[in-house]
């Protein structure tokens, strides 16, 4: 009998072998199909595969405020330049327009590394890169499982999607270090370029990166030779795949890497103009995913230059004596719009975050007038209306008597002579005469939140600033009277427009809080606080102001708000220990150093636009002039006192003419605080204190001080 015969062992184990064999390829093959089946290619991607930080510009649209969220920025194929393209081509995948999406070799390697725990290099193609960070669904994790799935979707993705595309996606994905993510961000971080300007060496310095980014983003020592080594691979690469020519290799040098930088780091007032941009974005109804991930493109209200003066206004104004625990806030707002064009949050944000114009709340003191003399003109009181200016007042609800400062008595007098001399027994009995629910009407419609003036419901001294307010607030309300009664909401965003280019712009639709006529007529009663009485330092050489002072009891708050036809704005001086505003040992007052910083800002802000006069008051040619409420003087004549007039400024040089008016009620500044003192250097807002020790309700400067509801505040303005 012949050995391997039909019926041997030997034969029957073959048989056996290959029927196995047989059987367990079909049965992979089967698998295979069942795992290509029920694995389709996503329908999402990752978050962070696509997610772009959002830009915030200044108003003009084009120069850069800050850069929020994940830094990338999507670009199209056809701006990547072929020599990054060529580059990334030759260090990660070769064969990429070849290949079928997927290197078998390169996954049996990564399966074998999975199951031994041998660390192999892998070798994923760029297709199995851009489907393992680009779709969801596909954890990093190293398994079997996982891998096979990878490999299912790229080859379903080279099936049904273009190289191009595919391509596309892996440079716009992939992470290049230096928190760069995508080519965009990484031409940027590594060598301040826009992707499209890219070099040769540039290009194959970001193709190596890929490989090590982390070890790679700032080389120093051995990294720098292993970075070296590696650019110089890829260099070679790309002379074999044919993208340059061996004398073009030759002649290229290793590029120089820019130092690395924070993709954002607050400077000066950024930081707090980045926390309110994001606070309203939120109040809009943007998640943090949305403004970190969500590519938007944010118009803020802030104009850098106004920026830049309102800080100069404040340190270069205040004196380099001022206490570190004094604050100072400054807005601006314009009238037309609502827009908050600059403010001053304070000298240090790394230092303390808590700004000084939106968060902050103090007493907003005799400014609060504005708003009582507004809501007596709405209801049928006119500019003549004669008050009690006599010291003391007696009110039955307040149940003590309101004495003026110093306890100076001005008899009957007419509303513009109680608002050039703040007198405050005067309006405590204009507001007892309209009805203080009035009064609160005419401030909330002006945009002072309710809840800050709720708990002085019913409170005598309403009229005279007991309620807290923010600088923003105040320069929103007084922008009310420069827009003639049309009171529109404060806002620091022009513009969102999202990823997709879709642009919603913020409404400057206003809401009338009073009539143009009671606005008018206001507006000129505040005229004579600057032309002749406590607010004189406020004064420009140029054109027509109208404002308000504020001193609150003690000096715990002082003010000056005021406008012009075109901007509304205003300053306030604190302390975060609520205790007096002092420099150098003697208290301030609304007329001192506020308003010479309102008028530093201004002189700038006004520099180049156009005089615009307010409009003539109801009882204009006629209005009382002098002591004697019974005497009146035509507009035209006198001292300069009508409407659109101003009083002659020595030597035309703009600083204000000297105060004779202001009397005893606003306590006159000594004479080295009539005009900003020339320190020639940065006196800033005097610091900013600690962290939180600022509330932000009423910053304790308000009924914490004993100024409750039947208590009055002291010096009158």
């Amino acid at each position: 009998m012949l050995k391997g015969g039909t019926g041997s062992p030997r034969r029957k184990f073959l048989r056996i072998t290959l029927i196995v064999f047989g059987v367990t390829v079909v049965s992979v093959a089967g698998l295979l199909g069942v795992v290509w089946a029920m694995t389709p290619i996503p329908d999402s991607t990752q978050p962070k595969a696509t997610a772009q930080g959002s830009v915030i510009y200044y108003r003009d649209g084009r120069t850069v405020l800050a850069r929020q969220g994940v830094n990338r920025k999507s670009v199209a194929l056809a701006k990547v330049p072929e020599s990054l393209k060529n580059a990334v081509i030759a260090a990660e995948n070769r064969s990429f327009y070849e290949d079928q999406g997927v290197s078998l070799r390169g996954t049996f390697r990564a399966m074998w590394s999975t199951l031994t725990g041998n660390q192999v290099q892998g070798g994923s193609t760029i297709t199995q890169q851009m489907v393992r960070n680009y779709y969801s669904g596909l954890s990093q994790e190293r398994s079997i499982v996982r891998k096979l799935k990878e490999v299912m979707i790229s080859l379903k993705v080279d099936q049904s999607k273009s190289k191009d595309w595919v391509l596309e996606q892996y440079l716009n994905t992939i992470y290049f270090g230096r928190g760069a993510n995508g080519v965009q961000a990484a031409a940027d971080a590594y060598f301040r370029k826009d992707v499209g300007k890219l070099t040769l060496a540039e290009s194959a310095y970001l193709a190596a990166v890929i490989q090590q980014p982390s070890r790679f983003a700032d080389p120093r020592g051995t990294d720098l030779d292993a970075a070296r080594a590696r650019w110089r691979s890829v260099i070679d690469g790309m002379v074999t795949t044919g993208a340059v020519t061996p004398e073009e290799a030759a002649r290229v040098t290793f590029p120089t890497l820019r130092k690395p930088r924070a993709i954002f780091t607050p400077k000066g007032q950024e930081g707090y103009m980045l926390d309110q941009v994001t606070a309203e974005l939120k109040r809009r109804g943007y998640t943090d995913e949305v403004i970190n991930q969500g590519g938007l493109k944010i118009v803020s209200t802030f104009d850098k230059d106004l920026m830049a003066a309102a800080e100069r206004a404040v340190t270069s104004v205040l004196p380099e004596s001022t206490p570190k625990k004094v604050r100072t806030g400054l807005a601006a707002v314009d009238p037309a719009t609502g827009e908050v064009l600059a403010f001053y949050g304070g000298r240090d944000y790394t230092a303390n975050k808590f700004d000084n114009s939106f968060s902050a709340k103090v007493q907003a003191g005799s400014t609060f007038k504005a708003y009582t003399l507004a809501a007596a003109l709405e209801n049928g009181l006119g500019l003549d209306t004669r008050v009690d200016g006599n010291s003391p007042l007696r009110v039955a609800s307040a149940g003590t008597d309101i004495p003026n400062s110093g306890g100076r008595s001005y008899g009957q007098i007419n509303l513009v002579e109680a608002t050039q001399s703040s007198v405050n027994t005067a309006f405590v009995d204009l507001g007892q005469k309209v009805g203080l629910g009035k009064v609160l009407k005419v401030a909330e419609d002006a945009g002072i939140p309710a809840e800050q003036l709720d708990p002085h419901r019913g409170a005598a001294t309403l009229p005279l600033g007991v309620a807290s307010v923010s600088a923003v607030q105040n320069a929103s309300g007084f922008a009310t009277f420069a827009a003639e009664g049309v009171h529109r909401e404060a806002h620091v965003i022009r513009s969102v427009t999202d990823a997709g280019g879709r642009t919603t712009k913020s409404s400057t639709k206003g809401e009338r809080a009073f009539g143009e006529q009671t606005a008018v007529d206001a507006t000129y009663a505040l005229t004579q606080v600057v032309e002749a009485g406590t607010g004189a330092a406020a004064r420009l050489y140029d054109r027509p102001v109208a404002g308000k002072t504020g001193t609150t009891d003690e000096s715990a708050a002082v003010w000056f708000a005021g406008f012009t036809p075109q901007l509304s704005v205003a300053v306030n001086m604190f302390r975060d220990d609520n205790k007096p505003v002092t420099v150098d040992g003697s208290a301030l007052y609304g007329g001192t150093y506020p308003a010479q910083i309102w008028r530093a800002f201004m002189t700038e802000a006004m520099a180049g636009k156009p005089v615009k006069e307010f409009k003539e008051p109801s009882t204009y040619g006629y209005l009382p002039y002098g002591d004697d409420p019974g005497v009146g003087y035509p507009a035209d004549e006198g001292d300069d006192q009508g409407v659109g007039t101003r009083s002659p400024v020595p030597g035309d040089t703009g600083t204000p003419a000297p105060d004779a008016s202001a009397g005893p009620d606003e306590q006159t500044p000594a004479p080295d605080q009539t005009s900003a003192p020339d320190t020639g250097g940065d006196g800033g807002d005097g610091g900013d204190g600690g962290d939180g020790e600022l509330e932000e309700q009423d910053t304790g400067a308000g009924p914490s001080r004993g100024l409750g509801d039947s208590t009055l505040l002291s010096p009158n303005g």
